[in-house]
């Protein structure tokens, strides 16, 4: 418990600008639904709720003092299936098609704000895993560890997004969910948009998370 004060007093301009991003998100969401009368984008608090799981993950993981190999091979598991679910809000973008109020532009800066804390949770969580795992794997391994998560990640959203898959379904539902899964990665030819999606979605995701890296890192180097 102290480490995990510790380290949230440590962060705490983190956890500060995270709390700002996730109030303000909920704010406009309130305004929108003051001035349409419609509940339609209430599930983006879920959405978000969901982005928030594997950054708790972390940080509680970061805060411990050792972890053993079986409860680091348990916690990852589970922190890999819920990943997708931060960057999986960009997505939620598509309803703007079917966006039925004049205020289009406050739809986009709803979604936007949401998508954006996301992306924050998404990347800080993955910059904690990669801590944990870099005294347990060599860096010429991890680097292409966390590439191929990301990637991952991408086609975790394709699922979520087009096949409507959630996070448990591999606990609900685990026979249909490989069945699609091994049809994708057998069948490529017919699944071609599957395999797009996933390689520019997770392309995206790199770039953004070599430019979190240069920027997070440049901060530090001016406050040092």
């Amino acid at each position: 418990m102290n480490n995990l004060k510790d380290l949230i007093f440590s962060q705490f301009k983190t956890f500060a600008l995270l709390s700002v991003s996730i109030i303000f998100s909920i704010v406009l969401l309130m305004i929108r639904m003051k001035l349409t009368h419609s509940f339609f984008y209430l599930f983006l608090v879920w959405n978000l709720f969901l982005a928030v799981i594997p950054f708790t993950i972390t940080t509680y993981l970061v805060s411990l003092p050792k972890l053993n190999r079986f409860g680091l091979l348990f916690w990852f598991g589970v922190w890999l299936l819920f990943l997708p679910n931060a960057p999986y809000i960009i997505t939620d973008l598509l309803h703007l098609r079917i966006s039925r109020t004049h205020l289009l532009w406050l739809d986009i800066l709803v979604i936007s704000s949401f998508a954006f804390s996301g992306l924050m949770l998404f990347y800080l969580s993955v910059l904690d895993m990669k801590t944990i795992l870099k005294t347990r794997i060599k860096d010429n391994y991890l680097k292409p560890l966390v590439l191929f998560i990301l990637f991952l990640c991408g086609f975790g959203v394709y699922l979520g997004r087009f096949l409507r898959y959630n996070s448990w379904e591999i606990v609900q539902n685990p026979l249909t969910l490989f069945y699609d899964i091994s049809h994708i990665v057998i069948y490529p030819n017919q699944h071609a948009e599957a395999w797009l999606f996933t390689l520019l979605f997770g392309a995206f995701l790199t770039v953004g998370y070599y430019g979190f890296i240069i920027i997070t890192s440049n901060k530090a180097n001016h406050e040092n």
